[in-house]
């Protein structure tokens, strides 16, 4: 069976090409109504040749596909992710969705009126642009599931539902919200086997983590690096005793790093955070996992299979 080609950044990709995959990363994390309001912002230029500099870097460590998980309200500029891209020479894999934040205009709309609305991300492009998004993003923090979010988790799950794309979602471990996120997701119809649940590498709460597993979604162990969640050790042998229960091809890895981010000003984020970068799972996670006793084919789970797993299955749209 020949399975679908994935929506990327500079065209369309054969799952079979995916290789190792970092799964939940952002090239840049801007404000939209900021940087219209105010041109230098950002520093466009800068910006791109850092993004371009980290991602090659990471690249030549064996990294071959990112997934840049900004939605629409986090963000998202699609020209500059496809020209980080094609300076690069990595395959990406860009976003629609909505981020948790809870604003105002989003009362009013019904769920399926949104649905319409970023259906034309994936079937025809994003902001004008011929690039096509190739995964759903949503998200749920420390406020839970609100009415309002609720919607947008629902606005997600039929997204997935009329496209066939997976679905990546950011949580809260602290309220357990990867659950909560499943049921809705269930209500709606979602093959839970195409989504990842987000962030759940935060937590070390094993029962939590299984129950999401045992219902079949994959786990994003997808913040190394942000150690100030979690420590490095406690992230690296959650991971290991996940792989000892036999759940090697359920999980995913990534940093959740930004080459941009504008919510720390004044802030150096290499110094403050130092792992934080699209580097830190090859030259120091996959080592300690296994010295963890981590196996290299489970490793190839992690990075390489379970990525394709997760996008193989795309209907046709």
């Amino acid at each position: 069976m020949t399975m679908a080609a994935i929506n990327g950044v500079l065209g369309a990709i054969d799952p079979s090409d995916l290789g190792f995959t970092l799964m939940h990363e952002h090239v840049l994390v801007a404000n939209h109504s900021m940087r219209k309001a105010f041109p230098d912002w950002i520093d466009r230029e800068e910006r791109v040749a850092f993004a371009v500099g980290e991602i090659q870097a990471a690249k030549e460590l064996g990294v071959r596909t990112i997934v840049d998980l900004t939605p629409i309200n986090l963000g998202r500029d699609i020209e500059i992710i496809r020209e980080v891209a094609e300076k690069a020479e990595v395959q990406m894999i860009a976003a629609t969705g909505f981020y948790w934040h809870e604003e105002p205009w989003f009362i009013g709309w019904e769920a399926d009126r949104l649905v319409e609305w970023l259906l034309r991300d994936i079937e025809h492009g994003i902001e004008g642009t011929d690039v096509k998004a190739g995964i759903v993003k949503c998200a749920t923090d420390a406020p839970g599931i609100t009415d309002l979010n609720r919607k947008l988790l629902t606005v997600a799950a039929r997204l997935h539902c009329a496209s066939g794309v997976p679905i990546s979602t950011h949580t809260d471990v602290q309220n357990r919200s990867g659950l909560a996120q499943q049921d809705i997701f269930e209500e709606e119809g979602v093959d839970l086997s195409r989504v990842v649940i987000g962030h759940c590498g935060d937590s070390e709460d094993l029962d939590y983590l299984e129950a999401i597993l045992k219902r079949g979604s994959f786990i994003g162990m997808d913040r190394f690096g942000l150690n100030q969640l979690l420590s490095f050790e406690k992230r690296v042998e959650t991971v290991a005793e996940l792989c000892r229960r036999g759940y090697s091809e359920r999980m995913v890895v990534s940093h959740d790093a930004c080459c941009g981010i504008d919510w720390f000003p004044g802030m150096d984020l290499s110094e403050a955070m130092p792992e934080w970068n699209f580097r830190h799972l090859c030259n120091d996670v996959i080592p300690a996992l296994r010295k963890k006793g981590v196996t290299e084919e489970e490793i190839l789970d992690l990075t390489v299979a379970n990525p394709r797993r997760v996008f193989e299955k795309q209907g046709a749209y």
